[in-house]
């Protein structure tokens, strides 16, 4: 393989009001929309061998509105499942947990819909996809959400999931990782594009 491009979606109602969005399915807002068009130059410049993008709609309509209009949908490319903590921001979390903090915390069991994933099973996910990635060769492009794309960049620099607490990723922005010397590295990380 000879890299990866990595687009986070496009903002949401739920994103830009910094609710957990896991597996509930929303559409893009307006500006979410334009971040995703945004993209569109980025993804014209390069061809693509494999092309993944999770189920969730607000990634697959930016993959879209991107330019990436032949991809495979791919079920482990979904977000981080919140379990109880889908739709509630952090600072409500922390009425009832002081000091909670994802990362290192967790989330608690929700509904059959959110169960909740520890952030080993969000890595394993995102070993599954690294390892297809790898598999296909040439360039690839994933289209996802935040948290699991941390999760995966984590993974690429064989870090354990947690560590994916140390890269910041904004809705609408391009990240490349590829290598140096034949080892995973960053090559570009929560990168606008205007």
């Amino acid at each position: 393989m000879d890299e990866m491009l990595l687009l986070r979606h496009g903002q949401t109602e739920w994103s830009k009001a910094g609710k957990h969005t896991g597996r509930t399915d929303l559409p893009l807002t307006e500006h979410g929309e334009e971040e995703a068009r945004a993209l569109a130059p980025l993804v014209k410049e390069r061809t693509f061998d494999l092309v993944l993008v999770s189920p969730a709609q607000r990634a697959r309509r930016t993959a879209e509105l991107a330019g990436l209009a032949d991809y495979e949908v791919d079920a482990d490319l979904w977000e981080w499942d919140y379990g109880g903590y889908e739709g509630i921001t952090t600072p409500t979390i922390r009425e009832t947990r002081p000091g909670w903090y994802l990362w290192r915390d967790g989330v608690i069991p929700g509904d059959a819909e959110h169960p909740g994933e520890s952030a080993a099973q969000v890595g394993a996910r995102a070993d599954r996809v690294i390892a297809r990635a790898r598999a296909a060769g040439g360039r690839v492009a994933l289209v996802a959400h935040g948290h699991f794309l941390r999760v995966l960049a984590a993974r690429w620099l064989g870090l354990e999931p947690a560590d994916g607490r140390l890269l910041k990723l904004d809705t609408g922005t391009y990240s490349r990782l590829g290598f140096e010397h034949a080892e995973p590295v960053l090559l570009a990380w929560n990168a606008p594009v205007s």
